[in-house]
């Protein structure tokens, strides 16, 4: 089952057990893959979901943070509540070894060697972890690796 037909499956079930804040998230998930296939006129594909979910997490992340430090406690864990719901759609997340080791592995594939091989480095890893690691982390890796 692909990941857009497990998300409408599960927009259904919530439904069916009137889950509210749950059908709510995933319908705000299904309607954001829709826009992009229409903006981009595609078929979404897993990536594409992915990709979409991803981006949907980290700015919940950011926008529970701006919560917090503006002493909102209340909106901040609606946004973490929402980040429980979506969490699950996304693989399993790299360790922080396993992660280094991919970092490597490109490094040594690429034969990347200085800070203007960052890019060509950045893309191969964001096309390997994709939604198993934060690109924020995996970006400063890379750069304490090319820059020691």
């Amino acid at each position: 089952m692909s990941l857009k037909d497990r998300l409408l499956e599960d927009i259904k079930q919530a439904m069916r057990a009137g889950d509210k804040a749950r059908l709510g998230t995933l319908r705000m998930a299904s309607a954001a893959v829709k826009q992009r296939e229409v903006d981009e006129r595609i078929e979404a594909d897993d990536s594409v979901v992915l990709a979409t979910l991803e981006k949907m997490i980290k700015q919940r992340r950011e926008s529970a943070e701006q919560y917090r430090a503006g002493n909102r406690p209340d909106l901040a864990e609606v946004e973490e509540a929402e980040i429980e719901i979506l969490q699950p759609y996304l693989p399993e997340p790299l360790s922080e070894d396993a992660l280094a080791e991919l970092i490597d592995q490109v490094i040594a594939g690429t034969g990347a060697s200085s800070m203007a091989d960052m890019g060509k480095v950045m893309g191969q890893v964001k096309a390997r972890a994709q939604g198993r690691a934060d690109m924020g982390q995996v970006s400063s890796l890379v750069r304490a690796r090319l820059a020691g």
